[in-house]
């Protein structure tokens, strides 16, 4: 067997392999074998067939592919151990040709990430956002509105009324739309069911009754929808009024128990307020932090790295949708994109999301970074404690398998090397302060 390694970049070796022809000679016997046991050839019993009559029979090219099925493997695993190559993952095989069989493998390698000198970024910390009375006044406002109560009125739907229809929505024979005593928030420039159908709604009275057309816009996102005339019938059962709160202590205990009073309640706004703008901040200079790491470091790294993730966004973004492969379909059509554009649109945060996770495990084992069995045991219970009681038990089972332990450890690890890095950036953005100080003085 003749091995060259043709090249080797991104973390990946290009291996070209010739095989001798004795050894796929021998290999095609061992084929012969095995076929022969299997096969039903008319006036032979089962492995008593000659070569020739199995050879006639199947054909030489199953026979030889059946023996390139355990040859390759076999070859390629020498190869490894000739090239001195330790692959971690499953590689990319081609048969170039038959006569003689050579093959080609592209390897994957174990990344290489070289790290600058990250003591020494700098890296801007993020000010909170300031929690003003105006800011508490929105959040007040947005609670009125989620403790509203909506009354029925007798007069003309208006905006920002809730409309009780009955509604038939048709393209030409088509049914689209077909709901009775559906419940209707009626927004300017809403486009739902379509645009244009909120503003025909406006004006109507309880118990009238209405017939009119709409164009729908050829950018419509039901591609099946875009660019036909809809005509609707609409029946107006009931309009309700929404009716806010007054703001006083009896409107603080509604939201609250805990906050017996207007006062209170703006207090505990602005306290959450507060820490919210707090954790924003501490997260944006963690994925500054992480940017700036990144984009000191040289890194090198198979490219089904990227694809793998591409494959988890992708699932992920279908599973957030509740979408299965029939509704995926659906979705990609109504879209008017195919799922290799999809793929490629997730292909840029997939690459930022590889490309940060090698650097931070990377610091990580730089800066020895570890996590005893302890912490994850806590992290376990912490779990549970935050999970409903029922279940508890099912659950502590599953996080205590070896795999889920494993996670867990890496999760923890990444965690502790953020926290690390942002020490060690925060600890040189001090000095550089200090010596602001100094050079004042």
């Amino acid at each position: 067997m003749k091995v060259t390694k043709e090249k080797t970049e991104n973390s990946q070796a290009f291996l070209t392999i010739e095989m001798e022809p004795a050894e796929v000679e021998e290999g095609m016997k061992t084929a012969y074998r095995r076929l022969a046991a299997k096969a039903k050839i008319p006036g032979f019993r089962r492995g008593k067939a000659p070569p020739i009559i199995l050879q006639r029979y199947l054909g030489k090219e199953v026979i030889l592919e059946d023996a390139l099925n355990s040859l390759i493997p076999q070859a390629y695993e020498q190869a490894l151990k000739e090239q001195s190559l330790d692959p971690i993952a499953q590689p990319r095989i081609e048969l170039a040709q038959t006569e003689p069989v050579i093959f080609k493998a592209v390897v994957p390698l174990r990344p290489t990430v070289t790290l600058g000198d990250y003591h020494h970024l700098k890296v801007e910390r993020p000010v909170p956002g300031e929690v003003t009375e105006a800011k508490i006044d929105e959040v007040i406002d947005i609670m009125r509105h989620q403790h509203a109560s909506w009354v029925p009125v007798e007069r003309p739907a208006a905006f920002n009324d809730l409309a009780v229809m009955d509604v038939e929505g048709r393209t030409g024979e088509e049914t689209f739309l077909k709901t009775q005593a559906v419940q209707y928030p009626v927004m300017k420039e809403s486009v739902r069911p379509v645009p244009g159908f909120a503003e025909q709604v406006v004006g109507m009275s309880k118990g009238e009754a209405k017939e009119f057309k709409l164009t729908i816009p050829t950018t419509y996102y039901k591609k099946e929808l875009a660019g036909k005339e809809a005509s609707f019938k609409v029946k107006m059962l009931e309009i309700k009024e929404e009716r806010l709160p007054e703001v006083n202590d009896d409107f603080a205990r509604q939201v609250n128990p805990e906050t017996p009073t207007i006062k209170a309640l703006r207090e505990q706004v602005a306290i959450n307020m507060k820490q919210a703008a707090e954790d924003n901040a501490r997260r944006e200079y963690e994925e500054k932090a992480l940017e700036a790491i990144t984009a000191a470091a040289t890194l090198e790294y198979p490219p089904f790295f990227v694809e793998e993730e591409i494959d988890s966004l992708f699932v992920d973004q279908a599973r957030m949708l509740q979408l299965d492969e029939k509704g995926l379909e659906q979705y990609l059509k109504s879209m008017n994109k195919t799922e290799e554009q999809v793929r490629e649109e997730l292909r840029p945060v997939a690459t930022k999301r590889v490309t940060q996770a090698l650097v931070l495990n990377k610091f990580a084992e730089m800066e020895k970074i570890a996590v005893s069995e302890d912490e994850i045991d806590a992290e376990i219970t912490a779990i549970l404690n935050g999970a409903p009681e029922k279940g508890r038990a099912k659950m502590a089972e599953q996080l205590n398998t070896p795999q889920a332990r494993h996670s867990l450890e890496h999760t923890l690890i990444n965690r502790k090397a953020i926290a690390r890095l942002v020490a060690i950036l925060g600890s040189q953005g001090n000095q550089t302060a200090e010596s602001k100080d100094k050079e004042v003085k």
